[in-house]
């Protein structure tokens, strides 16, 4: 549920993360309404700009909204040595769009997102995000991201789950079966990443998640990056390789390269580091 009173948004979900809540101040807000899959609500904060919610969690602010876009964007691009074809599922504010199209390398970017209503009002109150909808290189479906994948397969060098939360809607694309699937739609050196949650606030979850991945992919592994407007201000990815030599902590572009493309937070240096997980989460997944 989501709670606001006195001008305060605050991000209340007992189920998620019980016994903490993050809050902001609201100025305006803007629009909401109840798509067929989910509450949106679009508000103008004090602090943090713009911010799209869905179902009272945050999904990205104007403040920090690039860190999130970025990571999970070149992670798994720059650790691809050549990631022609790209498909993103979810991602409807255009956020993982705006962030894949710069790639040097990336020709095609096909994306299917379940809510279209997420994708028209991001397009109308969240243009400096919704932006990615706009490249040639860009081919938007509306509809289910496991039927897509079940009609695409040995397509795709990199796959790219931007989801929300682990309820309601997105709760299929953190099981097994859903890695499963993706494998079947990539390349035989595909690489897929998804939004993985915060190790403060669920490890075996996570482990859990990492656990199907390894089912289906010769390499897995887990990055970090930070989003102050999400639970913890920390936010994972758990990405998968088909290649068992992968090095996914080794970025494949160059620093001229990731220079020349112009971005706020990833860089090399960056790349690298998120994989440097603290000694007591690298000894609960080794467990």
């Amino acid at each position: 549920m989501d709670s606001l009173t006195n001008g305060w948004f605050s991000e209340l979900q007992a189920e998620l993360w019980p016994g903490q809540s993050f809050s902001l101040k609201v100025k305006e807000v803007i629009h909401k309404e109840r798509s067929k899959f989910q509450d949106i609500q679009i508000v103008e904060t004090e602090t943090y700009g713009r911010c799209l919610i869905l179902d009272g969690i945050i999904q990205c602010t104007a403040r920090d909204e690039f860190s999130y876009q970025e990571m999970i964007s070149f992670l798994p691009l720059c650790a691809h040595p050549n990631p022609k074809k790209v498909l993103i599922v979810g991602g409807g504010d255009g956020g993982v769009a705006r962030e894949v199209v710069k790639h040097p390398l990336v020709e095609e970017v096909h994306q299917v997102e379940i809510d279209d209503r997420v994708v028209e009002l991001s397009k109308k109150y969240l243009p400096a995000m919704a932006c990615g909808f706009q490249s040639e290189k860009m081919r938007l479906t509306i509809g289910d991201g496991f039927d897509y994948m079940k009609k695409h397969k040995n397509e795709f060098d990199v796959i790219i789950t931007d989801s929300s939360d682990p309820i309601g809607p997105a709760v299929s694309l953190f099981q097994e079966s859903y890695y499963e699937l993706m494998k079947h739609a990539l390349k035989d050196d595909g690489i897929v990443c998804s939004q993985g949650g915060s190790f403060w606030l669920d490890l075996d979850y996570i482990k859990k998640t990492m656990s199907g991945c390894k089912e289906h992919f010769a390499k897995v592994a887990y990055a970090v990056t930070s989003v102050p407007s999400y639970p913890c201000g920390h936010i994972g990815f758990v990405m998968g390789s088909l290649n068992k030599n992968q090095n996914f902590a080794s970025p494949k572009l160059e620093k001229q390269q990731i220079d020349a493309i112009d971005l706020k937070y990833y860089s090399s240096e960056v790349h690298s580091a998120a994989f440097a997980l603290p000694r007591w989460v690298q000894k609960h997944f080794s467990d």
